[in-house]
């Protein structure tokens, strides 16, 4: 009779803090994109001056409205996501949804329009921080098979 060992499974603690830090940054990313694809269909954040704006910015932001279904596709995109953090569920998928998104929002304000670039990096370094904490659940996703 042979005795099999199997290995310990893994284990991962997080302090009190970082499930703070987490829920806090979820929360706050989550309400951030609500409100912002909410604004992509109802409006009710004023514009930016497309004066105060880069002329390139400008461009790309006419350039994706003459699309006529990029921003509204977007808008959704962020609700969808948005909501799915507020509430905890499904949040490796709402990370995954909004990654494409927040790299275009950190390239667009690295090279297009440099006047949004704190909010740009803020919600890039809170994307990595939230797939960071939910690294577990995108391993599978990421190993080949």
């Amino acid at each position: 009779m042979t005795a099999t060992i199997a290995a310990p499974a893994r284990v991962t603690r997080k302090s009190a803090a970082a499930r703070h830090t987490t829920l806090v940054t979820r929360v706050l990313v989550g309400l951030l994109f609500t409100a912002t694809g909410l604004n992509g269909w109802l409006n009710f954040m004023p514009a930016p001056d497309p004066s105060t704006m880069a002329p390139a910015g400008v461009a790309f932001t006419l350039a994706l409205s003459a699309t006529g279904y990029m921003l509204h596709l977007a808008s959704g995109v962020q609700v969808l996501a948005g909501v799915l953090l507020l509430t905890g569920r499904f949040v490796p998928l709402a990370l995954a949804l909004l990654a494409p998104m927040v790299v275009n929002i950190f390239l667009y304000h690295v090279f297009l329009d440099t006047s949004g670039f704190a909010m740009g990096l803020f919600v890039t370094v809170a994307e990595i921080g939230l797939a960071w904490a939910y690294r577990d659940k995108f391993r599978p996703m990421l190993q080949a098979r």
